[in-house]
């Protein structure tokens, strides 16, 4: 018997076109023989099931089924391609974990932290995990300019805590800009993380759990035309993705055990893209992603490739996990 499998796409964040580019590549390479696939759009406005003519209907949230020709419908794996809320901090893999549905990306709470970058770095640094210097701001708290240049120095980062693919991120040269890109992260999330600036190589390390073991695919590098990896860089061509990074073997593998063991820490499952910024040859951890992005062109089917991993065995690997 044939699997059914739930593609879901969408979401409700700025993400949404993205995620619904990764759920239709995922809907293309996947294996029809091998699997029933349904592609589901989960919007702010609607769930509902778009059939191979884009005719729509809904889908029933009390037990996540649809209804084709007037057989019910219900899913015996979700494939998670939701960039942001609600596929990427928990939401959706409690809802799965309540109605018994097995599902590709991390468990809910794992969501919910790695999407918290204040939570997740906070999490971690009583292992050793190296951050940049950071100050956090809670939306309605007293901004005291002098006190958070002090902690991070200049330049530095305003990022919003929750929010993915570069929104309401600025690099701030000057004290008197603060002000202004503080406001611009409140935009996206009412809680700020601004970092030290970090000077060095950044690299993009993607671990997949493949054939039971977490398996790190071979590195990225990014480097950018404009002055950081905002949205623009990353969706925009205005930055070159360079795998496997130039770095040398020494940073590799250690960059490689540290992510690793990040994953273990964190009983990670699913797909994972951390970011580190090497200074000193030490990598500094900035963050992860639980659903990071799978067009031809993203970075982890890139990395995959890399790996001699092709998309239809990628995305084959997340279901056969997520069943096992």
């Amino acid at each position: 018997m044939k699997k059914n499998i739930a593609i879901i796409m969408g979401g409700y964040s700025n993400e949404y076109k993205i995620s619904l580019k990764s759920g239709n590549v995922a809907y293309k390479y996947l294996d029809s023989n091998k699997f029933n696939l349904y592609r589901i759009h989960i919007l702010k406005e609607k769930w509902v099931y778009v059939n191979a003519n884009d005719i729509e209907s809904p889908v029933d949230k009390s037990d996540f089924s649809i209804k084709e020709n007037g057989q019910k419908i219900k899913f015996d794996c979700v494939f998670n391609a939701i960039h942001g809320t609600p596929g990427e901090d928990g939401y959706l893999q409690a809802y799965f974990n309540l109605i018994g549905v097995k599902q590709t990306a991390c468990d809910f709470y794992q969501a919910a932290l790695t999407f918290n970058k204040r939570d997740l770095l906070s999490t971690l640094k009583p292992y050793g995990i190296k951050a940049a210097a950071s100050y956090y701001l809670n939306k309605g708290d007293v901004i005291k300019e002098e006190e958070i240049i002090n902690t991070v120095g200049l330049p530095c980062f305003v990022k919003a805590n929750k929010a993915g693919s570069s929104f309401g991120i600025s690099k701030v040269h000057k004290k008197e800009d603060l002000a202004k890109a503080i406001e611009n992260a409140y935009q996206a999330d009412d809680e700020i993380i601004i970092e030290a600036f970090l000077d060095g190589t950044e690299v993009s390390v993607g671990v997949i759990t493949y054939n039971g073991e977490p398996k790190v695919l071979p590195i990225t590098e990014i480097t950018t035309e404009n002055d950081f990896f905002d949205y623009e860089a990353k969706y925009e061509g205005k930055s070159q993705e360079i795998t496997p990074a130039r770095i040398t073997k020494e940073q590799e593998e250690k960059v490689s055990n540290i992510t690793k063991r990040i994953y273990k820490i964190l009983k990670m499952k699913g797909y994972t893209r951390s970011e580190f910024i090497f200074v000193d040859n030490e990598p500094y951890m900035l963050e992860m992603n639980t659903t990071p992005g799978l067009t031809e062109e993203s970075i982890l089917p890139q990395q995959a490739a890399a790996a001699g991993i092709s998309l239809p065995e990628l995305f084959e690997s997340a279901i056969t996990e997520a069943l096992r």
